[in-house]
């Protein structure tokens, strides 16, 4: 067998070789970074390190910043580094590219970083913030009662139905 072709990331392997595509370092995903880029990139984990206690590390294509779970990870793509944040509340804000309901309590905010003068506030305040919710209480799951309230509100009345008080 003259050799294989990874799945994954499409790398030539040869017959004996050891070939680990998922195993990436933080090295090797800022390693083509532009200048511009590469600055940034170095402002925004030195913000990130300034917080406290974490762990960093790599995972397939993101850097991931993580206390208990991840907080944020950061994608390095050739033209920007696409950052997702994840707050308890939705953000609006042109820096926002998009913001998605993650989890029951959490969303995902996306933003594109192309220079270093980005990685200031608003964003640094957004990290920071994303960082404490290790440190917050937990929103309190919704009671059963209040579930069956919000189901009964929100179903369609059939016409004819009076409504009772």
């Amino acid at each position: 067998m003259p050799g294989r072709e990874c799945f994954h990331c499409k790398q030539w392997i040869e017959p004996g070789d050891e070939h680990d595509c998922w195993t990436t370092t933080e090295a090797a995903l800022t390693r083509d970074l532009s200048e511009d880029l590469r600055d940034a990139w170095e402002r925004l984990r030195d913000t990130a390190v300034e917080f406290g206690e974490q762990r960093i590390y790599a995972s397939h294509h993101s850097i991931m910043f993580s206390r208990k779970a991840c907080y944020f990870f950061v994608r390095p793509r050739t033209q920007y580094l696409e950052l997702c944040v994840f707050l308890r509340r939705p953000v609006e804000s042109p820096a926002v590219t998009k913001v998605v309901k993650s989890s029951r309590t959490k969303y995902a905010h996306l933003v594109r970083i192309r220079h270093r003068d980005e990685v200031e506030r608003p964003i640094t305040d957004w990290l920071r913030e994303a960082y404490g919710l290790e440190d917050a209480p937990k929103p309190a799951a919704p009671t059963r009662a209040l579930q069956a309230a919000r189901r009964r509100s929100s179903r369609p009345k059939r016409p004819g139905q009076a409504r009772r008080r």
